[in-house]
């Protein structure tokens, strides 16, 4: 059996999140989903999503905050959009960031999944820090899990249609990809 350290992003700093559960019995990633956040939208660095992701926001803060009342989310990782990284939930649980999903004719995301929560918005640019970090922890989850396939990396609007959208039209799917391939075509 794996120490509980293995199951945390050596670069990230960690604070442990409420938000998560054991895996069931035997379940072992399978699948990466990439979301984005700001609080409020559009503006970065306000330790918002954070707090959110601790149950520590206050809700009367901003005025866009009221509809997070009683919300209970946290991704596995967050990613600033200088490329810092901050782990929330060990790889071992299940992090509450995917909501009523479906992936393949499979329900319940949370349960078979890593969530990666980019700072931005579902209309706007992420930065090259932020692709950069995110190449290289795909590549670690990859080579960590054999169970989780470069066809398994989607985004929330991938498993969560017609609720979800994020990362949008900003992420570049293109550059992640011919990173990750570069990794394989590249190697000795």
């Amino acid at each position: 059996m794996m120490a509980k350290n293995h199951h945390r992003l050596p670069s990230a700093n960690w604070t442990s999140s409420p938000n998560s559960a054991p895996r069931p019995d035997n379940c072992l990633p399978e699948l990466i989903v990439v979301h984005c956040v700001s609080l409020p939208e559009g503006q970065y660095a306000t330790g918002a999503p954070e707090r959110l992701f601790l149950d520590q926001l206050d809700i009367t803060e901003h005025p866009s905050f009221h509809d997070l009342e009683g919300v209970h989310v946290a991704p596995h990782l967050f990613i600033d959009r200088l490329g810092n990284i901050q782990q929330f939930v060990g790889f071992d649980h299940q992090a509450w960031h995917a909501g009523v999903s479906s992936w393949q004719h499979r329900s319940g995301c949370n349960r078979y999944s890593i969530g990666i929560e980019l700072e931005g918005t579902v209309n706007s640019p992420f930065t090259q820090a932020q692709y950069r970090v995110l190449t290289a922890i795909c590549r670690w989850l990859l080579a960590r899990y054999p169970s989780i396939g470069f066809d398994a990396i989607v985004g929330h609007m991938e498993i969560a249609p017609a609720r979800k959208s994020d990362p949008g039209i900003g992420f570049d799917w293109n550059l992640l990809f011919q990173g990750l391939y570069s990794n394989i075509v590249n190697s000795p």
